[in-house]
């Protein structure tokens, strides 16, 4: 046992040693959208009290172990905070906030996908990552197009009908999604 916490203790010596900035910046970005992200998803009175620490432990979890279970984790802590805010809290659900959180929500995992395929001690180029965050950039607008433009399909339906029009409308494209993937990948 002591021998096991020695190699442990050595190993974490020497990535500390050979850690290069690419990778400490990516995960500081982690940190950065998940905390973001906890903090808008939470209502003021849970955050200004003594969740806090436990948030800014929460957020620091996937910047720390990028392929375990922690950047899920995360995810579905700012979710539960969402519900708890809108549920809990009777905060109304505001356009702004629900697409501040769904961006920093898909930020902090794609981010996370890229440090994981990285090594702690990589010499990235930093076109790679510019690259990764304009594709990252593409995405999250087409997102909140396409998002924006069902919600307001959904207003000009009246009542319960135009909800259930912006659902079926969002499984339909959630399916041409899929379908479409399916057939890139088929056609490999």
């Amino acid at each position: 046992m002591i021998g096991s916490l020695t190699g442990r203790i050595r190993e974490l010596q020497t990535v500390a040693s050979r850690i290069a900035l690419a990778p400490v910046l990516i995960r500081l970005g982690i940190f950065v959208s998940s905390l973001a992200g906890l903090l808008l998803a939470y209502p003021a009175e849970v955050v200004a009290g003594q969740a806090l620490p436990a948030l800014l432990g929460v957020a620091a979890l996937p910047a720390l172990a990028p392929r375990r279970f922690w950047p899920t984790f995360a995810a579905l802590v700012t979710v539960g905070g969402w519900l708890m805010a809108t549920d809990g809290y009777d905060r109304p659900v505001a356009l702004w906030r629900l697409m501040a959180v769904a961006v920093l929500l898909y930020l902090t995992h794609t981010l996370c996908a890229l440090v994981a395929v990285l090594p702690y001690d990589a010499v990235v180029d930093p076109d790679l990552i510019v690259r990764w965050l304009t594709r990252t950039g593409w995405v999250l607008l087409a997102t909140a197009v396409l998002g924006v433009l069902l919600l307001e399909l959904g207003r000009m339906g009246a009542g319960t009908a135009g909800w259930q029009f912006v659902t079926i409308a969002g499984l339909l494209v959630a399916l041409a999604v899929t379908a479409t993937l399916a057939w890139l990948l088929k056609r490999r």
